[in-house]
């Protein structure tokens, strides 16, 4: 399947390129199974071949879309050579990194597999921490140094890259994450104000304070949606343990009639009505370490007002942007800034407003044809082989 665009044959090269992807993937519910089917989709959205190995966990049965060419779990057959093998049939590799996704402590089997690559390789960075350990920190160096090109998705994450790892800077990329077009769906706000938090749910999400928000802000009647399904990770440890404890904090609270739970996994056109149906997208995030997150790029693209913790992400989008930020686990503070968005003359629309400028860059479409010219780059780089070369 690999085309001449790899310069095998020394001649002239097409416009063309056949992309891998090796990633999480659907049928498994996850961000990053999200962002690799969207950025999929996108690059090969006018009939250039492409194809997934998808990287699952033992257990995981489900049948995959027709996309995927190979599966890779802890006790499959061939491992990571097998996948590096299938990966090999396409011109270039896009690999989504997270830690732990991959077999291995802190998924290290990525690393042999991106050493023995015959292909150039594009490492998506989906997490980039501040304070890692000794090990995830070698690993990630290690990566970095097998991968053609490492893409960052915000420029925190590109800036904690080049202070606190040995990377070479010339191979970091800055392309932001990618979102769908929400705008498109009407706004259809409900007669009371209405409250927004989605994504899959586990601890670390601070929904307890927003919970302990809502309390404080009775007197303008609002409802708050919990939208998403438990994560898989979280369920198979955890069981409905972190929600049986919103429930109960709900009722000691007495916000019970004014919370709605949709433990759901919606497609993107559901998922664009809930958020366009929202005053308000709350995140209330724990984490001092989100470099990238999803979610808030959603509700940014969909014109939505936020209000968000000071997670590195929402920090570097958010300021003088479109949405407020709080401080972690302050329900008062929360509950001031939503106030002021559903209350202030003006300020909702304004926060809504400071989007324009934003989206045409966050958008699908523009996202894919970074990751595009990255790849066109990429590839021109490489010295062409000659037939002689070639056993």
């Amino acid at each position: 399947m690999a085309s001449t665009w790899c310069g095998r044959s020394g001649k002239a090269r097409p416009l063309a390129c056949t992309y891998g992807f090796l990633s999480t993937h659907p049928p498994t519910r996850c961000g990053l199974a999200t962002f690799n089917s969207a950025l999929a989709a996108h690059l090969t959205r006018d009939g250039l071949l492409g194809g997934v190995v998808r990287v699952t966990s033992d257990g995981d049965d489900e049948p995959p879309p027709p996309e995927v060419v190979h599966t890779w779990s802890p006790s499959g057959l061939g491992g990571w050579r097998a996948a590096a093998s299938a990966l090999e049939e396409f011109d270039v590799a896009i690999v989504q990194h997270e830690y732990g996704i991959y077999p291995g402590p802190n998924g290290e089997d990525v690393l042999p597999l991106l050493r023995c690559l015959a292909v150039p390789s594009v490492v998506v960075l989906h997490t980039v921490l501040a304070g890692p350990t000794l090990q995830q920190k070698d690993l990630l160096e290690e990566i970095a140094a097998a991968a053609g090109v490492i893409v960052t998705m915000t420029g925190t994450a590109r800036d904690r890259l080049l202070a606190g790892y040995r990377v070479d800077a010339a191979k970091v990329v800055l392309i932001p994450h990618g979102t769908a077009d929400h705008r498109r769906i009407p706004a259809r706000r409900q007669v009371r104000p209405h409250l927004l938090t989605w994504g899959l749910l586990g601890p670390g999400k601070g929904l307890e304070w927003a919970l302990g928000a809502l309390a404080l802000l009775d007197d303008l009647s609002p409802t708050y949606t919990i939208a998403g399904k438990t994560h898989p990770k979280v369920l198979e440890s955890q069981g409905e343990a972190y929600r049986e404890s919103l429930y109960a904090l709900a009722a000691r609270l007495g916000v019970v009639p004014a919370v709605r739970h949709d433990p759901v996994y919606r497609d993107q056109w559901s998922l664009g009505r809930l958020i366009r149906s929202a005053d308000v997208v709350v995140l209330p995030y724990d984490s001092t370490e989100q470099v990238t997150s999803g979610v808030l790029i959603e509700a940014v693209a969909a014109g939505v007002p936020v209000v968000a913790t000071p997670f590195p992400h929402a920090v570097e989008l958010l300021t003088g942007g479109p949405g407020l930020l709080v401080p972690h686990a302050d329900p008062v503070a929360l509950a001031a800034a939503v106030r002021r968005v559903l209350t202030e003359p003006g300020l909702a629309d304004e926060l809504a407003g400071r989007t324009r400028l934003l989206v045409s860059s966050l958008l699908w479409p523009a996202v894919a044809d970074r990751y595009a010219g990255l790849v066109r780059a990429l590839l021109a780089e490489r010295p062409a082989m000659t037939a002689a070369a070639i056993p």
